[in-house]
């Protein structure tokens, strides 16, 4: 395939109250705007989509937003979608490639009202002692390491080392 280039697709805008997990967003950031839609807009309910390397991260992004807001229902549909690939090609005489994959997918339907509870994939809210409420501003605040890189490193450092001696 050296000599094809991936002809690019124009992707549509998700509809409003549609998540497209990505493999490379981060799980928080996801939260925070289910927590924005849910709580601060008032939404009913927020649709979470994944396909390939995203999968495992929807369905985290499902567990931690049913374990900070209260009263979430979920149906869980899991399913199959067709992918074709355009490949044009580099140099004059070669004819067009399509190829055709199948790839994972996933839909997690997160709603404050009840939903279909005879629905496969149905899960009812968690009980309320296992949820922690959090406010919007508490989700979005930065997490993880202090210091931000700043400072001396730990690793191999400048200055003096024993190699070549003794």
């Amino acid at each position: 395939m050296d000599k094809y280039k991936l002809v690019k697709k124009e992707r549509q805008p998700a509809p409003e109250g549609e998540i497209r997990v990505t493999a490379v967003g981060r799980v928080a950031a996801y939260v925070s705007y289910i927590a924005k839609l849910l709580v601060d807009e008032g939404k009913d309910k927020v649709e979470i989509k994944a396909q390939g390397n995203a999968l495992a991260k929807a369905v985290t992004l499902a567990e931690v937003a049913k374990r900070r807001i209260k009263g979430l229902h979920q149906i869980t549909k899991v399913g199959s979608s067709e992918i074709e690939d355009e490949y044009e090609p580099l140099e004059e005489g070669l004819d067009k490639v399509v190829t055709k994959r199948f790839t994972s997918v996933v839909e997690i339907t997160l709603s404050k009202t009840a939903l279909d509870t005879s629905a496969l994939g149905y899960q009812a809210p968690l009980p309320e002692d296992q949820v922690k409420e959090v406010d919007l501003e508490e989700l979005s605040r930065p997490r993880g390491r202090k210091g931000g890189g700043k400072g001396p490193s730990k690793g191999k450092g400048k200055g003096d080392t024993a190699k070549g001696k003794g």
